[in-house]
């Protein structure tokens, strides 16, 4: 016999009978149960949350390889040397067989071979040979004229594009002049060029970051406790500022993806175009991009040679010998297996003097030390490339997959104080005076939570930082890419 009236779709059985129309649902979500005898009991809830993603944060990559150092100005500039030795690539359009065999520089180089000159010149398919230069034409895209020492010009088989560098200089015996004519200075085939040091000049501009959480006034007074444990440390009960602490890890990782990922604003973009007033920054992955070497495809199949090319490579640029290597799960596994076919395996040979000598100090960063060459490599996990709510899993030609950093500091020319300075590669700069910190502010506006600053009836807890990263010499840098 049925119950009138009945609770919504419940009815009562007259006795104790698990049926499905006497079954009292918590989250039943029906307006006419939503009153019903379901709220009578309370269920039974776990007070600690299930960290189902484990450690969620994924700052601290640049913490272990730079540093923060505070700035004053909208921009920061810093100089890095050139090559000392002089050298360059001439298109085989450029080149007029002779005699007399002329080569003209591309147009957008300054001619600095002094007539007198000893070059060696050299060819994509092996050939060589040693010349005179016995004229050269000064300024930009200048063109020299060679003599080869120990064949005609057609004789040597030189094709295709050339390079040229300059090893010595050769003057007649007795010379009293720099003019090969044996008369006056006129130095008409500028036989005496000054090559002065160069420099380039680097720049990179802070960008404003911000977040901001609310809560309002009414849902302050609705107190619910949660046993927490954080990423940054702190651990045990909260309440509802469980999501400022949140709100507070995510900024905290935007500081530092920004400094990875950021964008200068390019000219004809639609950010340029709009009226937005973004400039953007250069970071990490831009700045290896335009500066710095790209390895596509590396893979355990041609991994020793590939990583072969790279070591050839960095000799050609600084040759630092210590670098770490900052890796996704694939491409730390291709690692492991190339290491693996090889003798030493890891550790063979490797002194960890990043980490003061100390092979645990390396272990507890994560760190798995080999060497190759006279190389040092410090090979670990970089959690931002596995993590599925940024780049982990991504495949394809744009993908990235690792960098490879060189480790210590470098020398610069600092143009605010006027002398050389020695800084980490990779290091940010924030804005800061002695009136304002911009590293990382935080303030509270409203009128709830201790805040009486306006009448919104809600506590707002603000974010903000100014800041860009800083990478010297990016020709020691190399970006990981898919295929």
């Amino acid at each position: 016999m049925a119950l009138n009236p009945q609770f919504g779709t419940i009815i009562p059985s007259q006795q104790q009978e698990l049926l499905q129309s006497n079954y009292l649902q918590w989250t039943d979500a029906g307006a006419a149960n939503f009153a019903d005898f379901a709220q009578q009991y309370l269920p039974e809830i776990y007070e600690a949350e299930v960290e189902r993603y484990g450690n969620r944060t994924l700052s601290g990559f640049l913490r272990m390889v730079g540093a923060e150092l505070p700035m004053t100005s909208d921009q920061v500039i810093w100089s890095e040397q050139n090559r000392l030795h002089i050298a360059y690539d001439v298109p085989a359009a450029n080149v007029v067989a002779g005699p007399p065999t002329v080569l003209t520089l591309p147009g957008t180089v300054t001619n600095v071979v002094s007539a007198r000159a000893t070059v060696v010149i050299l060819d994509n398919f092996g050939g060589e040979v040693k010349c005179l230069v016995v004229a050269s034409t000064p300024g930009v895209g200048g063109a020299i004229t060679v003599e080869p020492y120990t064949s005609t010009w057609a004789a040597a088989g030189l094709a295709g594009d050339l390079k040229i560098f300059v090893y010595g200089s050769e003057y007649s015996k007795g010379s009293v002049t720099l003019n090969s004519n044996g008369g006056a200075s006129t130095l008409a085939n500028n036989e005496y060029v000054s090559v002065e040091p160069a420099f380039t000049q680097f720049s990179n501009n802070p960008i404003i970051i911000r977040n901001k959480y609310t809560v309002n006034g009414s849902d302050t007074a609705q107190i619910g406790w949660v046993e927490v444990a954080t990423e940054d440390g702190t651990g045990g009960y909260l309440w509802y500022l469980k999501s400022e602490s949140e709100t507070r890890l995510r900024f905290e990782d935007y500081l530092e993806m920004m400094c990875v990922e950021s964008e200068v604003t390019a000219a004809g973009s639609a950010v340029a175009l709009g009226a937005s007033g973004a400039i953007g920054s250069q970071g990490l992955f831009a700045a290896i991009e335009d500066r710095g070497n790209v390895q596509v495809g590396f893979s355990a199949a041609t991994g020793i040679g590939d990583f072969d090319g790279i070591l050839r490579n960095l000799d050609t640029q600084g040759a630092i010998e210590e670098n770490m290597l900052f890796l996704d799960r694939s491409t730390a596994l291709d690692f492991d297996d190339m290491l693996a076919g090889i003798s030493a395996g890891f550790n063979g040979g490797t002194a960890f003097g990043l980490f003061e000598n100390s092979e645990e100090m390396a272990l507890n960063l994560g760190f798995s030390g080999f060497r190759r060459g006279s190389y040092d490599f410090y090979k670990t996990d970089w959690k931002y490339l596995n993590d599925a709510s940024t780049r982990g899993g991504m495949v394809g030609p744009q993908s990235i997959e690792g960098v490879l950093i060189p480790a210590g500091t470098t020398t610069v020319y600092d143009q605010i104080l006027g002398t050389n300075i020695r800084r980490p590669f990779l290091h940010v700069r924030y804005r800061a005076s002695q009136t304002d910190d911009r590293r990382m502010k935080s303030w509270l506006t409203g009128s709830v939570g201790g805040a009486f600053t306006s009448t919104l009836d809600a506590m707002e807890v603000n974010f903000l930082s100014e800041r860009c990263l800083v990478t010297q010499a990016a020709n020691n840098f190399v970006l990981f890419k898919g295929v």
